[in-house]
């Protein structure tokens, strides 16, 4: 299985992990953001493991995730 960016961040002398990039992600989402975590949750493609929350869960969430990630490409470009 190829991972593209872990590998291309190799190739310009960084170490680092897809679960490095999705921590990152996670940890910058609470601490940077006033979204509700469960934007950042289905972003990363998290299951709503309690099932009475997940029988209420309806929504993608869809127009507050894209704000989530245009905001995440924001920081990236400004680091």
């Amino acid at each position: 299985m190829e991972h593209p960016v872990p590998d291309d961040a190799r190739r310009v002398g960084l170490a680092a992990t897809a679960h490095g990039f999705r921590s990152s992600f996670r940890d910058w989402a609470a601490e940077r953001t006033s979204l509700p975590r469960e934007v950042a949750e289905m972003a990363l493609a998290h299951a709503v493991e309690n099932r009475v929350e997940a029988a209420y869960a309806r929504s993608d969430l869809l127009e507050r995730r894209r704000e989530l990630m245009e905001r995440w490409a924001n920081y990236l470009d400004d680091v």
